[in-house]
């Protein structure tokens, strides 16, 4: 058991499930004593219960700016300030294939939750942070916020602007000592990217999830498949002192996504002028 995190306090949105969780669990094992919020009281009353006296689970819809305050309150108050800011809740919203079919009715929604939240969170614990010391701030993206492409615009939308904010914020909040960063996900297996819906049997949602990987794979080089805990491998890097001297970065973890084209096109090239010659 490493102790990375030994002294700290940290807070991390969306934290019952997914990404979030498994960066709670890994904080917690690295020495941090966390506060952890969502909208889902189930599963975080049962993963604070399985953590024990250094998690602390308060149900918070992030984009209600009072509800992110009281987050930073409650580390303060119960366990003794505020070193690290996780901003990782997100949603995905309606997912219209094109965009001239969204009828742009969750657009606040996505916004509130994924733009909003992320902002409000940020001040939250940067007015903390900068009266005492300064600390680390960690925004949640996405690769959708780094390559253009089809469908989801809102939600595209609204991570592109929050690598945006988190590289203004991070040489805004520089003189106080506050390091921002942020990560940008691609295709990790959670909750999330599942794309089940309610009455699926446990065969179809394995048949989609086994169908949906492949998808995943195509336009990824690594050829393995992503999980939270990579992810949460990630965020304990920044938030922790081994990146001390790093700020205003944006991390993917993608397994290769960002860094190209996997496919070898110059092999296609010359395979269809063969079959040209040949014909």
């Amino acid at each position: 058991m490493g102790q990375e995190l030994e002294g700290k306090v940290a807070i991390v949105t969306g934290g019952a499930s997914g990404i979030g969780r498994a960066s709670v669990e890994l904080f917690v094992r690295e020495g941090a004593k966390v506060v952890f919020a969502d909208i889902d009281s189930t599963q975080g009353e049962e993963l604070a219960a399985k953590l024990g006296d250094n998690a602390i689970f308060q149900r918070t819809d992030v984009s209600n700016a009072g509800e992110l305050q009281a987050l930073v309150d409650i580390a303060v108050e119960r366990l003794g300030g505020l070193d690290i800011m996780f901003n990782n809740a997100g949603i995905s919203g309606a997912q219209h294939p094109r965009f001239l079919d969204d009828d742009l009715a969750d657009f606040q929604r996505v916004v509130g939750t994924n733009l909003f939240g992320v902002m409000a969170g940020s001040r939250c614990a940067g007015r903390y942070m900068a009266q005492h010391g300064g600390g680390v701030i960690l925004n949640n993206a996405s690769i959708a916020g780094v390559l253009p492409g089809q469908a989801m615009m809102t939600y595209r939308a609204t991570k592109a602007a929050v690598i945006h904010f988190s590289k203004s914020i991070a040489i805004d909040l520089a003189e106080y000592g506050i390091r921002v960063n942020c990560m940008a996900p691609g295709h990790i297996r959670t909750p999330l990217t599942a794309f089940s819906t309610p009455g699926m049997t446990p065969e179809q949602a394995d048949r989609v999830k086994q169908a949906i990987g492949l998808a995943f794979d195509s336009n990824q080089p690594l050829k393995r498949t992503g999980r939270p805990e990579d992810v949460a491998q990630a965020a304990l890097f920044l938030v922790s002192d081994r990146s001390a001297q790093v700020t205003g970065v944006v991390l993917p973890v993608d397994g290769g996504i960002t860094a190209g084209d996997p496919v070898n096109h110059l092999t296609e090239i010359m395979a269809a002028r063969e079959r040209a010659l040949q014909s």
